[in-house]
């Protein structure tokens, strides 16, 4: 089995859910993931949230409830409100909702030191549940710390959180990676490696020693395979991250660390051992 730990679904006749300006030029649903998969032989995927709405968990939701290959949902709750856990706890009586991702990406570095932010993380981690950190670079100190104060949350940094690959620059991403592995609890996706910009060139070389870091600090046990489709389009294919995994990664895993990066973290992660 394969799981791909990180992909999204977009409709562009959604006024509900905004994914960005000129995100909804075309939709990205099932039916066009459907074709990826099967030649590649993935047989699960998790969709994960691309806007900060509630509506966005009911659109991923009802194609969970639809789609036998979509088994879980990571989407979004207002983690820096009062009522947050409430909001959660009516979505997670749905099995299909495995964990939640507050857009960190478009938020100030400090928000996640936030009081409010910081009581609902605490009462996440005292439960193990997941939480997908979709971080850059200027993140990482401030995760750091958030680690120091509540070592025991579970959390998975999303796309290796995005050091600087065109630059060819490791540090000091490199460090604060290396430092953020130290907390067993934390997992990292593999993906989202490709230049999110229509047809930017990457090569294979220069996203390598990048990778080759995460791997060496994170380990296979707590490496997850991700596609960031359709994302991923602007400057690449399904086929083309699938190979670059490949290359970058599994090419120099045991058969048992290839069962790991490919489907057992992720079911560790996102708790789906009994749901497949």
């Amino acid at each position: 089995m394969i799981i791909d730990a990180h992909q999204h679904f977009w409709c562009k006749h959604n006024d509900k859910v905004d994914h960005g300006p000129g995100s909804r030029s075309r939709s990205y649903l099932p039916d066009h993931l459907k074709p990826n998969l099967h030649e590649r032989s993935i047989n699960k995927t998790i969709a994960v949230q691309a806007s900060p709405t509630l509506e966005e968990n009911e659109f991923l939701l009802h194609i969970a409830k639809t789609r036998k290959e979509v088994i879980g949902v990571v989407g979004w709750v207002e983690l820096d409100d009062p009522q947050a856990i409430q909001t959660l706890a009516a979505y997670k009586e749905d099995s299909n909702f495995v964990g939640i991702r507050p857009m960190i990406q478009d938020l100030p570095s400090e928000w996640l030191l936030k009081r409010t932010v910081l009581h609902n993380m605490n009462k996440l981690a005292d439960e193990g549940f997941p939480i997908d950190l979709q971080a850059n670079p200027r993140h990482l100190p401030v995760i750091h710390e958030l680690l120091e104060k509540m070592p025991h949350i579970h959390c998975v940094i999303d796309h290796i959180a995005k050091p600087p690959i065109d630059t060819g620059k490791m540090e000091p991403w490199a460090s604060h990676m290396r430092k953020i592995a130290e907390y067993s609890n934390i997992m990292c996706k593999v993906s989202g490696l490709v230049p999110e910009k229509v047809g930017a060139s990457w090569t294979t070389k220069s996203i390598t020693p990048y990778v080759e870091l995460v791997l060496d600090a994170f380990g296979p046990k707590r490496i997850l395979f991700g596609s960031d489709w359709p994302v991923c389009l602007k400057s690449s294919s399904y086929a083309d991250v699938i190979q670059l995994f490949e290359d970058t990664v599994t090419s120099h895993l045991s058969e048992s660390e290839r069962e790991d990066v490919y489907q057992n973290n992720a079911k560790r992660l996102y708790r789906l051992e009994d749901r497949l």
